[in-house]
């Protein structure tokens, strides 16, 4: 390298924010995503047994994903080309294909190929990469934070080794921020900071896993200031940090695993965790009317007659949000998830009609008794409909028995909670009486 190319690359370096110079230079020096880089996991195994295939990275931002590609081309020797699924065509990547494709022949040597948002290119765009993953020319290392399993092409997945990035723990982001403060060539270990032990706690908190969140708040609060030296303190690392973005995508995966946790936490009957989802979902700016139409399905599904008001309070919930919207509406939704949350529980309805459904479908679908057959019409009689019919308010507390089905099934078994261990009692004396074991089977037929 010349003088002048010297003089150029330190001039952009300098130029980069902190984030992007602190990039580790050896994949030692990575911080995070132990459960497949660590020792003896799988990426770590690949490496060592040059066996890197094609890899798709998923996960949020700020977690190191391009950060781990650049790392694995130095590890497998091979040449770094990077493009972006937003500014990229169709043209430029048959370009870097053939390209590879030279390299590999003209001298053994592999390309990366590190694609960021690989899940913006169309169906036609991704299909243009199979051939080349299929036969080595290029080793694929896309990033996304969608699902890959739902916005990339099967046949690239499949032939692709996913890795799931997870957030960054508060810990691991204090390594990072330390490690920004003691380095003198690519960090700010050329000032004087004295970094305030609650300060550190807090941008760890704040930046959410997010690494590159964190250093960027230090940066702005180191030269954004010209004490020096510099008492880096809490109130200094509120100031520095942006207003705190909530991840949250109402057509993404996020959205779905959120409401997965929201349901799940009421059916578990923890009206805590209940609320913090709820919460999570307000802020990311969901729908509040997707929110009472799920608290409305829970109510049956999971509540049931274990506590019959729980269905009229959640459809009240729902009315209310329409009637008085946000921000007020938040009350009414915390109201009836707390209810629910708390209430009894009891899913008897949703297995009961669950299995009486399965039986409609798989099973021979059962005749209606003759004697329940409708009689309303002329000529009813003379097909003996309604025939032997018993009716019910002529009979002791209304039971008469009496063959409902022309099968012995039994779809609805209460749950001994709430209201329907009541249900329970009641039940064993009726289907008693059904069957004619039980009191009281006198009455004349209708």
């Amino acid at each position: 390298m010349s003088l002048f190319e010297a003089t150029e690359e330190s001039n952009r370096r300098e130029a980069q924010p902190l984030a992007a110079r602190m990039r580790p230079a050896a994949l030692d020096e990575f911080v995070g995503q132990q459960h497949f880089l660590g020792e003896g996991k799988l990426l770590r195994r690949l490496l060592k047994a040059d066996r890197l295939g094609s890899v798709i990275f998923y996960g949020p931002p700020g977690t190191g994903k391009t950060t781990l590609a650049r790392l694995l081309a130095v590890e497998s020797r091979s040449r770094f080309r990077q493009i972006s699924a937003v500014a990229s065509g169709v043209k430029e990547l048959r370009e870097i294909l053939a390209e590879a494709y030279d390299l590999l022949s003209a001298s053994a040597q592999r390309t990366l190929l590190f694609i960021d948002e690989i899940h913006r290119f169309n169906k036609a765009q991704q299909d243009v990469l199979l051939p080349d993953v299929e036969n080595g020319v290029v080793i694929l290392v896309g990033a996304t934070t969608e699902n890959p399993f739902f916005t990339i092409n099967s046949a690239l997945v499949s032939r692709s080794r996913v890795f799931q990035f997870e957030l960054l723990s508060n810990d691991q982001i204090k390594v990072l921020v330390l490690r920004a403060l003691a380095d003198k060539d690519r960090g700010l270990g050329r000032h004087d900071i004295h970094l305030h032990d609650d300060a550190l706690e807090f941008l760890a908190e704040v930046s959410d896993g997010d690494a590159r969140r964190a250093l960027s708040a230090l940066e702005v609060g180191v030269l954004s200031s010209d004490q020096r030296p510099l008492e880096f303190t809490r109130q200094l690392a509120a100031e520095s940090v942006q207003r705190k973005t909530v991840q949250y995508d109402r057509d993404g995966d996020v959205h779905y695993d959120v409401i997965s946790a929201l349901i799940k936490s009421i059916r578990g009957s923890d009206p805590d965790a209940a609320l913090y989802w709820l919460a999570r979902m307000l802020e990311g700016g969901e729908d509040v009317r997707f929110l009472a139409r799920r608290i409305v399905i829970l109510a049956s599904e999971d509540v049931g007659n274990a506590d019959p008001a729980a269905l009229p309070l959640a459809v009240a919930a729902a009315h209310a949000c329409e009637l008085v919207g946000l921000p007020e509406c938040q009350l009414t939704l915390a109201q009836a998830v707390i209810y629910l949350a708390c209430a009894p529980k009891s899913n008897a309805s949703y297995v009961g009609i669950s299995e009486a459904r399965s039986d409609v479908r798989d099973g021979r679908v059962l005749p209606v008794p003759v004697h329940l057959k409708d009689r309303s019409y002329a000529g009813a009689k003379r097909l003996g409909h309604g025939k032997g019919y018993q009716y019910a308010h002529n009979h002791p507390d209304a039971v008469a028995t009496q063959d409902y089905l022309g099968v012995e099934r039994e779809y609805y078994r209460p749950a001994d909670r709430g209201f329907e261990r009541e249900l329970a009692e009641r039940l064993k004396t009726i289907r008693a009486k059904l069957r004619g074991k039980g009191e009281g089977g006198g009455g004349k037929a209708e």
